[in-house]
């Protein structure tokens, strides 16, 4: 039989009753002969929990001083439910072993609270495996090479479980969370959105990129770059379901085009709150200064988003990009301190009270007029565009805050995504 990767998230680990529904998800598909390594989340609002209580000790921006702390810290969470998911599987009858992300070992970089995977040593492992056991590894955490804990970032155990079945060429990782499967997009908006059978690697990390809060994007770019087929599927299925039904449910994430991908223009909407603007005003306009702007905030290790720079005039531009919100008021510091002086800019602004919208679809390669398509629906509702991104099979726009739900309905309609559309095939 082969070796399967399960990762749960943290509203299926979310209480001990649902705990001990995973074991018994998880015993079946071992009882069918399969090899099984598990990656759990941190059980629901425990992650927030151990972090608020930081916030209370140290309140002004405690990741910026005390991220190795919060790392030993924030990874309790994983470490409590793997433990408490082997008590389970033993109770079930089933030999089962848990391990934090350090016993492995899963070795990062030493980017605190951002860490990213380097290697896994998948020795213990397998022999474990081989012994018949259930293996359970800590999702969202790893270790440097000071010996130090460290996590990936929100959203973490998805990238833990990916590397860890492409380390060990698992047949299939399968994600189980709070949804079915992927949807056109979110239904809470959006009644009417329809879940995709399958979605194409390439419109998964778009839709992961742009705010489809599903998958975390270094995941799927794990998926991606070790070619391992993932599934994204719902917990609350009843586990007792036959294991051919369910290896079937959700939706794949694959790597080749169907029969389907042609006519689906456009396959979804995604969007961000989290979503921040910042313009730099009155820089000169010489070779050079985007580099110093960027540069400088890269080194800081914030990511940047959309960036656009303004014709110049008088020999000055204006240079706007966007930032995580929450990495919001660090660059408007770090501007304001470093870069402005160095530069001779006039001022620095910002506006946090924005958000992307985007749709994304691998058919939109071979068909032109989706860009304008997408424009005028905003126009039609009266919604002004600020910026504006493109790639090969994706537009996004920065609008203001207030309108992305009407944005997001809008757009749905617009390209025929709901249940009586012409998208993607989906499973009712």
């Amino acid at each position: 039989m082969a070796l399967i990767v399960h990762k749960y998230g943290g509203t299926s680990m979310g209480s001990t009753e649902r705990i001990r529904n995973v074991a018994k998800r998880v015993a079946k598909w071992a009882r069918a002969g399969h090899q099984m390594v598990v990656v759990p989340s941190a059980m629901s609002g425990e992650t927030n929990r151990l972090l608020g209580l930081a916030r209370e000790l140290a309140p002004a921006r405690p990741g910026d001083a005390y991220g190795r702390e919060l790392d030993m810290l924030a990874a309790t969470g994983e470490q409590a439910s793997s433990a408490l998911l082997a008590i389970a599987l033993q109770t079930e009858g089933v030999e089962s072993v848990s391990y934090a992300g350090w016993q492995v070992p899963i070795r990062t970089d030493s980017a605190y609270t951002k860490a990213r995977i380097e290697s896994i040593d998948d020795t213990r492992v397998r022999a474990d495996l081989d012994a018949g056991r259930v293996v359970i590894v800590t999702g969202f955490q790893g270790i440097d090479d000071q010996g130090h804990i460290t996590t990936l970032g929100r959203g973490g155990s998805d990238t833990s479980a990916v590397a860890v079945a492409a380390a060990m060429k698992a047949a299939e990782c399968l994600i189980y969370t709070d949804v079915d499967g992927v949807y056109t997009t979110d239904p809470r908006v959006v009644p009417e959105a329809r879940r995709l059978q399958t979605v194409s690697f390439e419109e998964m990390l778009e839709m992961a990129s742009l705010g489809s809060k599903v998958l975390q994007i270094r995941s799927v770019e794990f998926a991606g770059k070790y070619r391992v087929p993932l599934r994204v599927l719902s917990s609350f299925t009843p586990w007792d379901i036959e294991i051919h039904e369910e290896a079937r449910s959700g939706t794949l994430i694959t790597f080749e085009e169907d029969e389907h991908m042609e006519q689906a223009i456009v396959s979804g909407i995604a969007f961000s709150r989290d979503e921040a603007k910042i313009s730099v005003l009155g820089v000169p306009d010489k070779p050079g200064i985007a580099y110093q702007i960027l540069g400088a905030v890269a080194d800081a290790n914030i990511e940047v988003d959309v960036i656009i720079q303004n014709i110049s005039k008088d020999g000055k531009t204006d240079f706007s990009f966007t930032v995580n919100r929450g990495d919001y008021a660090k660059t408007i510091d770090l501007l304001k301190d470093k870069v402005l002086p160095a530069l001779g800019a006039q001022q620095v602004e910002g506006d946090s009270k924005i958000c992307k919208v985007s749709i994304v679809g691998i058919g939109m390669r071979s068909h032109v007029g989706i860009a304008s398509q997408m424009f005028r629906c905003l126009a039609e509702e009266g919604i002004n565009i600020q910026m504006i991104s493109t790639s090969e099979i994706k537009t996004s726009v920065v609008i203001d805050e207030k309108y992305m739900e009407l944005a997001v309905r809008a757009l749905h309609k617009t390209f025929d995504l709901d249940q009586s559309g012409n998208g993607k095939v989906a499973q009712s």
